[in-house]
């Protein structure tokens, strides 16, 4: 029987996964190759988050990632997959000032970039805008819960929904997106239980990032499987592979070689053919030139 082709990703399919019970994979990607390898394994959702700030140029928090640096990651992904579902994590202050900057910003990563959704993280307070890029066009995930955008006003990164208030307010919040016309939701570190009744109570995907397993789907951030940021591991992310000491060793052993002359070796060299360089060495009155060919042939 011959592999059936695989179909490129749509919030069609995604629906269809959630009502047959089947879990969405949702990754952070910032770069080509990671984009090339997960888009190939069967990643529903690569998720061009502001993230990949911290990890490819070293940005404290995602606040001060320029829209510019998730542009160029963007732009990246598209280039890197062909199936999974391209969304970009819009960055701090690209859409919260009005709901034309908020369109406007949307429609440049889907000109761009070649995107074709986007994630926006928030409260209900962003629903005006959020549903603005909707309405024209751009389906959106929302994301609530721990927003590193508004780290401070959460009182750093803690937990939320572990009171009743606070689960209510969760819960307000992710209706405001519904309402706004949201495709999916992600929620980031809150309580299982907050996910768990969103999961069992929208009519629309529900993500987990950090939220337990009874959502719809999970969110990883690529660098976390692999420990490629050491400051700091969340108690959510699983690291597959430290990458690390790996990276220490190879990177140890290539330095050790260069000082010791054995890399390059001959099998990383290009020479040139013997008459070409006694030619060379006539042409140049290079001494050593004429030595080196003159021990090629006599050992040849």
């Amino acid at each position: 029987m011959a592999e059936q082709k695989r179909r490129k990703v749509t919030i069609t399919q995604l629906m269809k996964k959630m009502r047959e019970g089947s879990a969405i994979t949702q990754m952070a990607v910032y770069d080509y190759r990671t984009a090339v390898v997960s888009d190939r394994l069967g990643m529903d959702i690569l998720c061009v988050s502001d993230t990949g700030g911290m990890i490819l140029f070293g940005h404290q928090s995602t606040v001060s990632v320029s829209f510019e640096e998730v542009m160029m990651m963007s732009q990246a992904i598209d280039r890197g997959s062909q199936y999974g579902l391209r969304m970009v994590d819009m960055p701090y202050w690209s859409f919260h000032v009005s709901p034309e900057q908020a369109v406007e910003n949307a429609g440049r990563f889907v000109h761009e970039a070649n995107a074709e959704v986007m994630k926006c993280e928030g409260n209900q307070h962003h629903a005006r805008n959020i549903e603005a890029i909707v309405k024209a066009g751009v389906p959106v995930q929302g994301h609530i819960g721990i927003t590193p955008m508004r780290m401070p006003q959460l009182g750093g990164f803690i937990a939320q929904g572990k009171t009743a208030d606070r689960a209510k307010q969760l819960v307000d919040d992710a209706h405001a997106f519904v309402d706004a016309g949201c495709f999916s939701i992600l929620c980031e570190v809150t309580t299982e239980e907050v996910c768990q009744y969103l999961t069992e109570t929208l009519s629309i995907p529900v993500i987990s990032l950090g939220a337990g397993n009874k959502a719809h789907g999970v969110h990883i951030i690529s660098s976390d499987l692999f420990h490629l940021w050491e400051e700091h591991v969340p108690r959510h992310s699983k690291i597959y592979e430290d990458l690390i000491p790996i990276m220490e060793r190879v990177i140890t052993d290539y330095m050790s070689d260069v000082s010791s002359r054995s890399y390059p070796a001959p099998e990383h060299t290009v020479y040139m053919n013997d008459d070409e360089l006694t030619q060379f060495a006539k042409d140049m009155s290079w001494d050593k030139g004429r030595e080196l060919a003159e021990k090629r042939k006599s050992s040849s």
